[in-house]
């Protein structure tokens, strides 16, 4: 593309997105207000920040936009660090709990640094700072002007871990003739699975690759988390009393629990988002809710984790997790974590953007799923059977073993693609 063209597809771009925010304007504005996310870093939002100094190794840009892509890259960053190449990594996030989680993964070893909006002027300036060799997209990242402006300035893209979602490709299916430019400025796609390195494929990626799911890389099979005992005991949760843990849950899952709780079991829940607390307490009586250190008495049955990166924590101690946004409206919720700590996992009916996974321990009988209506019983068979819910957390670990090696497949990609000799900015 000429400079002229690069101009004039950027300024395009950032009218439409400059029209788009501003109808839109009444809905996302009322809601940063409310949630509190309003009082986000602005600046790091529009491309400002410090200059990254510029060293002889390469240096590769990785871009997770939240929680759950940060998560999943844990595996990647480690094998990339440890190369003889040893590559300068710099990872950046999109959302304030991304970047948090970000943060304390990666910043004693690593630069952490915020991805800003797709104007051409702030990601202009997020390319400056960085001046990366190799820019790598989480899932799916892709976006108009940031790959514009890494085909000007000659640095291959790569999308890792590659998902094209059901819904995603339907929405991009309408609009293909507008996403083919930015899905073939794409050097490569590493994909989770076969389908959806079609999926790219037919929007436009020039070579669309399979190398797995980097997810079950992500977390070490383990018995316990540092904190976890702390977190009962503060919590007020008896040592002897039997645990289910929620975790990821969507507004109207904290009835089901409540209703489907076996006698003289504790509900420990943590719902996905900050805003759905106050709605989740409200629905359960007498609940202790963390975020106010308080403590529960003998009678106490629900625990509200009402704070940011406890749950792992939580799932800890719990005897049966049950994974929230599976049982109502939303997609579901990714059961990887639990199940590596040795715990029986429930799911529901909803998973969505979990399908493989599940399916993966839906097949080795390492998950249980079932619909709403059945979750009582299941959860009364599962507290009758420790010996059942030992055999199901088994053969859980052994289908995360099985399934490991998409982060060291795309490792050695990656690595493939750095320049010997990057040029000093």
């Amino acid at each position: 593309m000429t400079a002229i063209g690069f101009s004039i597809a950027s300024r395009a771009t950032d009218v439409g997105y400059f029209l788009g925010a501003v109808i839109a304007s009444p809905f996302w504005l009322t809601r940063m207000i409310a949630t509190g996310k309003i009082k986000t870093d602005w600046r790091a939002r529009f491309g400002f920040g410090a200059e990254l100094a510029k060293s002889a190794r390469p240096r590769v840009l990785i871009h997770a936009v939240s929680v759950g892509e940060v998560n999943a890259i844990r595996g990647l960053v480690e094998r990339l660090a440890s190369d003889r190449a040893a590559p300068e990594i710099v990872v950046s996030a999109t959302t304030d709990t991304g970047f948090a989680r970000a943060k304390a993964l990666f910043a004693e070893r690593h630069a952490v640094i915020r991805t800003p909006f797709d104007f051409s002027g702030a990601v202009g300036r997020w390319f400056g700072r960085v001046q990366p060799d190799l820019l790598v997209l989480v899932e799916l990242e892709l976006w108009p002007n940031m790959t514009r402006h890494a085909e000007a300035a000659g640095v291959p893209v790569v999308v890792v871990n590659g998902r094209l979602s059901d819904r995603s490709i339907v929405r991009y299916r309408r609009v293909k003739p507008l996403v083919h430019g930015m899905f073939s400025r794409a050097t490569a796609v590493l994909a989770q699975n076969d389908i959806y390195a079609g999926r790219f494929a037919e929007l436009g990626s020039r070579e669309a690759l399979v190398s797995g799911n980097m997810k079950w890389d992500s977390i070490a099979i383990r018995d316990e988390v540092p904190g976890a005992g702390a977190l009962r005991d503060e919590l007020g949760l008896p040592a002897d009393a039997p645990v289910v843990v929620a975790g990821s849950t969507e507004p109207g899952e904290e009835v089901l629990l409540r209703d489907a709780l076996p006698p003289g079991v504790r509900l420990v829940i943590a719902p996905r988002k900050p805003e759905w607390w106050d709605g989740v307490a409200a629905n359960l009586p007498g609940c202790v809710r963390r975020s106010r250190r308080e403590r529960g008495g003998a009678d106490t049955r629900f625990y509200l984790l009402d704070t940011i990166g406890e749950l792992g924590m939580a799932y800890s101690f719990a005897d049966v997790v049950v994974m929230g946004r599976s049982f109502g409206k939303l997609y579901g919720s990714d059961p990887i974590e639990p199940a590596s700590l040795g715990k029986p996992v429930v799911i529901g009916p909803r998973v969505h953007d979990f399908r493989d996974v599940v399916a993966a321990f839906k097949a080795r009988d390492g998950i249980v799923q079932c619909e709403a209506g059945e979750l009582k019983a299941v959860l009364a068979r599962l507290f009758a059977s420790e010996s059942e819910r030992a055999a199901i957390a088994a053969r859980a670990r052994d289908t995360i073993r099985e399934e490991q090696g998409g982060s060291a497949r795309t490792a050695e990609v990656l690595l493939s693609m750095l320049p010997s000799q990057p040029a000093l900015g």
